[in-house]
């Protein structure tokens, strides 16, 4: 596997963002994650994407972070908001996200945020497995979604 920091708005990036959403609308029934984001939110050091591409160059897993601090949608200053977290369905179980995961932790840590943050939803169990198994824990809601009932918040101190 190679893990490479891409543009938010790169082909690749879109494609697998696409494949997300789509997910979403099947797990939810809506039109996917309406949260606005801009692709200069994960330019550093006010954030990062990921990719993981397989052996023969297929994107296969994503993931991002981007600075968040005190704002009137509820975070706090020093947050780093995880944001796409995905793995294509035939290369799920493979520890792919955990990789993802610790590589924005240690890249958000290094850029002085003090905080990761996320948003997920309850019909997302194998997210909130992912997530607690990492040491996140329930935290103030916040975010786009924060007043929407299936919307969970987590957060772990970097």
């Amino acid at each position: 596997m190679n893990i490479r920091r891409v543009a938010f708005d790169h082909p690749d990036a879109a494609k697998l963002n696409d494949e997300v959403q789509a997910e979403y609308h099947v797990r939810y029934g809506d039109g996917g994650d309406a949260t606005p984001l801009d692709p200069a939110d994960f330019d550093p050091p006010n954030g990062i994407y990921l990719i993981a591409y397989d052996e023969t160059g297929r994107p296969v897993a994503t993931g991002g972070w981007r600075r968040q601090d005190k704002n009137d949608e509820g975070n706090e200053d020093g947050d780093a908001e995880l944001k796409r977290m995905f793995v294509v369905a035939d290369m799920r179980g493979r520890g792919l996200a955990r990789r993802i995961l610790a590589a924005l932790e240690d890249d958000a840590r290094a850029a002085g945020r003090t905080r990761m943050v996320l948003e997920t939803g309850t019909k997302q169990p194998e997210a909130i497995a992912l997530y607690t198994s990492c040491g996140y824990e329930p935290c103030k809601k916040f975010g786009y979604y924060r007043d929407h009932p299936e919307s969970l918040c987590y957060a772990k101190a970097l």
